[in-house]
């Protein structure tokens, strides 16, 4: 449902010419709204010009986009057009030209930070009319190294530069245009801040690089993927990051490197890299995918100063040293999310697991177990310490080989969790003809399943929610949509 004034918001701009000339006559309290239904309904011109007359220092999309008491949509939850977008930048540009013109600089109105953080990047195909994070990426950089080739300020004038704060998703493709960037908007008027660094595939050079070049008063993540950087790797590039002290978010996906390797250089690079991780200050969230850290958790998470509330540790061949380590420690009371996918939980390592839960489970919001060997025996085993959790928001248990029996156990049992909105459940083994036991998690994942069968566990899972009152609880076997919650949105 929409308010009377959203309705006649959006009335008002069904002709641009004459709404673009009525903006000056408007209330300035009108601008936040005027700004999400143009952006909503692809009013670009009345998009552009509002930015140029922009009344307030700050423009964050964040506010503006998000469901508000006139619209209940959050565009910020969407795949962002296009067309806005760039009229978005177009209007900026055309402020900053404006300004020169008038040599106006520095007053009540000026246009201090527009902040496009925030963007939708669910990893999926983008539709041609939408902007992805890599899309924006490379409009904002191009758009910095434009104005910065049309020039700066008259002599005499004491600019006040507009500062674009957005996050950056950078690969071997786009790392040089970005570099540029980066490096013209030192002096320019449009100042690039990056909130949250991607960086995709690239070599280490290129990688610091880019990091001696980030505002360490905006930057608030460093994530890190493919790059394959080995302990020796990792030890060249930790020192740039760790000059970032007050970063929130680390995460360095597929950082392939064993700890464990015998060698006086492996051992010295590991220490070095344990002494830069205790330069954090206000690390939150730390991520160590694909690294062998068998048996020596400890040595990492003591190093870290405050106890952190995310920690991801895929594939990390963790052993139950490690789990009983983390159950101890003072992370364990402040975990929001945790992921341990990929290492088996079946063995030796189910009675750790199981005292972790129950150390996590006052703030455990997120749990992620996809691929741990978990089957309706360990299942049934930890559904009492589970169901503790009672804040628990979201349950990954995809590629694990349970049963169509196991999943109604965990639907009944999870009925008295009420915080629980989504399961991500794997198909059921019932579902696969012929599988060997225990299935390997590459079959589970592979293999073909009997449609027919998986759809009649459906009907029944939806029957079993409704009939426990549960029907908006999602089970769903989708891991590749939106559902797992960033960090920083729980």
């Amino acid at each position: 449902m929409h308010t009377l004034v959203f309705l006649s918001t959006r009335q008002v701009l069904q002709c641009q010419p004459a709404a673009c000339q009525a903006l000056p006559l408007l209330p300035r309290e009108l601008f936040p709204l005027l700004f999400k239904v143009a952006f909503m309904d692809k009013k670009t011109a009345v998009l552009r010009e509002l930015v140029h007359t922009w009344p307030f220092p700050l423009l964050s999309f964040q506010q503006l986009l998000q469901e508000c008491a006139h619209c209940s949509r959050a565009l910020l939850q969407e795949r962002l057009s296009t067309e806005s977008m760039q009229a978005v930048i177009l209007g900026l540009t055309a402020r900053i030209h404006a300004r020169e013109a008038e040599a106006v600089w520095n007053t009540p109105h000026t246009l201090r930070v527009l902040d496009m953080t925030g963007l939708l990047d669910d990893g999926v195909e983008q539709d041609p009319g939408t902007m992805s994070m890599w899309d924006c990426t490379a409009a904002v950089a191009r758009t910095c190294i434009a104005q910065q080739q049309v020039g700066t300020a008259k002599p005499g004038l004491s600019p006040v530069p507009v500062e674009i704060r957005v996050d950056l998703r950078v690969n071997r493709a786009s790392y040089t245009f970005l570099r540029e960037a980066l490096q013209s908007s030192v002096d320019s008027l449009l100042r690039l801040c990056c909130r949250d660094l991607r960086a995709e595939d690239l070599p280490m050079r290129n990688t610091v690089a880019l990091l001696q070049l980030l505002d360490a008063g905006c930057l608030r993540r460093i994530d890190l993927r493919f790059n394959n950087l080995g302990l020796r790797g990792l030890s060249v590039i930790i020192p740039h990051v760790a000059r970032f002290q007050h970063l929130a978010s680390l995460r360095l996906h597929y950082v392939h490197g064993d700890s464990r390797q015998p060698s006086v250089d492996g051992e010295d690079n590991f220490r070095y890299f344990l002494a830069q991780m205790g330069r954090f200050i206000c690390l939150r969230e730390l991520s160590i995918g694909s690294s062998l850290l068998s048996g020596r958790l400890d040595q990492l998470l003591s190093t870290l100063q405050r106890p952190l509330e995310s920690l991801e540790l895929a594939f990390c061949a963790l052993l139950p040293e490690d789990l009983r380590f983390l159950a101890q420690s003072s992370h364990a009371a402040h975990l929001k999310k945790l992921d341990l996918s990929g290492n088996d939980l079946s063995g030796n390592q189910l009675t750790p697991f199981q005292g972790l839960l129950q150390a996590v489970a006052a703030t455990l919001l997120h749990l992620e177990l996809t691929e741990c060997q978990i089957a309706d025996a360990q299942l049934l085993a930890t559904l009492p310490t589970l169901t503790r959790c009672a804040s628990l928001r979201y349950l990954g248990l995809y590629g694990n080989p349970l049963s169509m029996a196991g999943l109604k156990e965990l639907l009944r049992d999870s009925v008295i969790q009420a915080e629980l909105r989504t399961v991500v459940h794997p198909f059921p083994v019932d579902c696969y003809e012929g599988l060997p036991w225990p299935p390997p998690a590459s079959v589970l994942l592979e293999a073909s399943i009997n449609e027919e069968k998986f759809a009649r566990v459906e009907a029944e899972l939806h029957q079993l929610l409704l009939a426990s009152g549960r029907a908006h609880v999602l089970w769903t076997t989708d891991i590749y949509g939106r559902l797992a919650a960033d960090y920083f949105n729980l």
